[in-house]
């Protein structure tokens, strides 16, 4: 089993949404990831070229939930995801996308999909 690195509360603005309200308005998205990574070269070494930036990733990842809107949150998390995977060095991942603003009609604190995926 690898090693694991979490990124938690990555907050941007998108205008994702199966109403039309939500999205031309558009709303606060937060992405929770957790990722596969084997991080012994990384230790021994003490190099973050060896390992996943997070910093770098947790902006590609702002990115997805602020460009092209969809309409499912399944949608999204494989976006980001896909993004995720885009480094070798990650063996898998679990997205969660949080939309706390969603149009629900009784009140309610977070609305989340949670997806994992592995390399293949």
């Amino acid at each position: 089993m690898p090693d694991r690195i979490a990124l938690r509360g990555i907050t941007a603005r998108g205008r994702h949404g199966w109403f039309p309200h939500e999205r031309e308005n558009g709303q606060r998205f937060s992405v929770d990831v957790v990722l596969g990574v084997d991080t012994r070269s990384a230790a021994a070494t003490d190099d973050l070229v060896e390992t996943v930036d997070y910093g770098i990733l947790a902006e590609k990842i702002a990115g997805v939930v602020a460009g092209e809107p969809v309409k499912l949150l399944e949608t999204l998390a494989q976006r980001i995801a896909e993004v995720c995977l885009g480094d070798e060095r990650v063996e898998d991942v679990e997205v969660t996308v949080h939309k706390p603003e969603a149009p629900v009609a009784v009140p309610f604190d977070d609305v989340a999909v949670t997806i994992r995926r592995t390399r293949t």
